[in-house]
């Protein structure tokens, strides 16, 4: 166990948790509503620091990310847990455990391990992901100081519920983010992911303010999030508030855990959102999880050429040049070196 960061301690032995936006009040004896951390006579701990329950080497594509080191691989990690109860998680096994399963998952991976690992693996990256990295921040913060020593860059793939205190501690060591959008609604977000709409726009506008670069992901679940309305809400949102060169990556929802009925999203809807995004000024929008249909493509915002040529996570084609177009020169948004 590791004494947990960013919480205070109240009279009668109970403490307040300013890690996530959900600022749980944790009576002796109890965890939070990620699982991980747990109240203990007054003083609040992480139960899954350095608990690795998922380590591999990725694509950054994966992530997604298409504007950070494209064709570069990411050294990914994850420890059980999350504050989120999504009905269509993909990976509800780690994000979701069972509370006597938490202190005994994973192996334990020092953090100067990770980052050899990472560099032994001839990884440019670390992503902290598959499950909420905000819910092992210690670990993830740790990691990421050590990884910014040795020249890796460091990644959350996230919800975006982290307080303005726990990022502003992170963000000189944290270069890149994708950031759920899962809908527009404060009732979607209610009944589908148990959080609140107004806390992840707040979490992504401090993102931006803090200059880490971003990109936005948007599941598309038919039935759910799917109407014109609601994606236009989006895509203002995002060239409004955040920028237009915010790449937003419009993504094909199946069916899985809580959400078994719903079916498949149509390529239509997403060829649809992708032109509400455009017609919105966003320069970047692509569709995910529908490798070959053409929308993981990046185009130059200003002279229309194809630069990269994507299916699923390969890339077929890189003209860029440092980030620029090699046709008329256009420096496109992102992180390229």
């Amino acid at each position: 166990m590791k004494e947990a960061l960013f919480y205070d301690k109240l009279e009668g032995g109970d403490v307040r948790c300013h890690l996530c936006r959900f600022h749980c009040l944790i009576t002796p004896g109890r965890r939070g509503h990620c699982r991980v951390r747990e109240n203990r006579d007054g003083t609040l701990y992480t139960l899954v620091y350095g608990r690795v329950v998922a380590e591999q080497v990725d694509p950054i594509e994966k992530k997604p990310l298409y504007h950070v080191l494209p064709g570069s691989r990411s050294y990914s990690i994850a420890t059980v847990g999350c504050n989120f109860r999504c009905l269509h998680c993909q990976n509800y096994g780690i994000s979701q455990p069972e509370e006597d399963r938490v202190a005994f998952s994973g192996e334990f991976v020092p953090p100067e391990q990770v980052v050899a690992n990472a560099v032994a693996a001839g990884c440019q990256s670390i992503s902290y992901t598959y499950t909420e990295p905000t819910i092992f921040f210690e670990y993830a913060y740790d990691i990421a100081v050590q990884a910014h020593a040795a020249g890796l860059k460091n990644i959350f793939v996230t919800n975006g519920y982290i307080t303005d205190q726990a990022l502003e501690a992170i963000a000189p060591y944290l270069d890149a983010a994708n950031i759920d959008l899962k809908g527009y609604s404060e009732k979607f977000y209610r009944e589908v992911a148990g959080a609140t709409l107004s806390g992840v726009l707040d979490t992504i506008k401090k993102y931006k303010e803090l200059g880490i670069w971003i990109e936005l992901t948007t599941l598309i679940i038919p039935n759910r999030n799917d109407s014109p309305e609601e994606l236009r809400q989006i895509a203002s949102f995002i060239a409004g508030e955040i920028g237009a060169g915010t790449p937003w990556h419009v993504t094909q929802f199946y069916p899985t855990y809580r959400l078994l009925n719903e079916p498949r999203t149509p390529v239509a809807t997403l060829r649809a959102a992708r032109d509400i995004g455009q017609q919105a000024g966003l320069r970047y929008v692509y569709e995910g999880n529908v490798p070959g249909e053409g929308g993981e493509n990046t185009y130059c915002p200003s002279c229309r050429a194809l630069l990269v040529k994507r299916y699923g996570y390969l890339i077929e084609k890189n003209l860029l040049s440092h980030g620029s177009c090699s046709g008329c020169g256009f420096e496109l948004d992102g992180i390229w070196s």
